[in-house]
């Protein structure tokens, strides 16, 4: 398992990645999508991380580097991310919907107040990023959108019925809004990770379950960051032009 080596697929492409401060798929994903030859804008509600996470891929000296601050349960955030990015490129290539909350509640105890946050941000912050991100790209005509979705919205799991909710939203918003996308040539597509590790997600879940968890997968371990990214790169490229509407599993065992 080796970190992969640059191939230019995105050389010129300029991208938005949500909830992209911290160590986990949104960090990766803007990484490697640097690696790639694009310019980028990160956003996230995390100021202080945000900025970290800009000086880390300025840092290495490839290409331009912006960020902003986004709520993504604001719309009027939501709108400033656009604003930011139609200011910093001439147009949005590619946008990643990476924003998300998990939890764990069981159903017969989880108060509206947990159901609501998780779908508002994990579901309606999708749509109004989606939103966003469509009305500058179809007026351009093209355009690549990209969800991060979860295999839970295809498995059960104990205590994750919110979250998983959320996921089968967003896995059910890729396809119908890729079918209204195509109509202006754009393209709408989701990954849906099992387990990919990173230190927040160590932090809030007890070793016990990451090791039941890992232990289901084919290779008995869990997803790499980047190996979740690498799947995102492949969408937002030219390689997958003919794919919408479509969600993969980035795991190592059947959905």
């Amino acid at each position: 398992m080796n970190y992969p080596k640059s191939h230019n697929l995105l050389s010129g492409k300029t991208v938005v990645v949500t909830a992209a401060a911290g160590t986990g798929i949104g960090f990766a994903t803007a990484k490697r999508c640097v690696e790639e030859g694009a310019d980028i804008l990160i956003s996230d509600h995390h100021e202080k991380r945000l900025a970290q996470a800009a000086q880390s891929l300025t840092e290495l000296g490839l290409g331009k580097v912006y960020s902003q601050v986004c709520d993504v349960t604001q719309e009027n955030q939501v709108q400033n991310l656009v604003s930011a990015a139609e200011v910093a490129f001439e147009g949005i290539d590619i946008w990643v919907n990476n924003a998300g909350l998990g939890g764990s509640a069981r159903v017969a105890e989880m108060s509206d107040e947990a159901w609501s946050r998780t779908l508002d941000v994990t579901l309606t912050g999708t749509l109004r990023c989606l939103r966003a991100a469509l009305n500058h790209m179809q007026p351009r005509g093209c355009g690549t959108i990209i969800n991060n979705a979860s295999v839970l919205g295809w498995r059960a799991q104990k205590e994750q019925a919110h979250y998983a909710a959320a996921k089968a939203g967003v896995m059910a918003l890729t396809r119908c809004a890729a079918l209204e996308a195509a109509e202006y040539g754009l393209r709408i597509n989701a990954v849906a990770p099992s387990l990919a590790m990173h230190p927040f997600l160590a932090k809030v879940t007890s070793d016990e379950l990451l090791a039941e968890l890992a232990a289901k997968e084919a290779f008995g371990r869990p997803a790499e960051v980047w190996e979740v990214a690498n799947v995102i790169v492949f969408l937002a490229s030219d390689l997958s032009s003919y794919m919408t509407g479509e969600t993969i599993s980035v795991s190592s065992q059947r959905a």
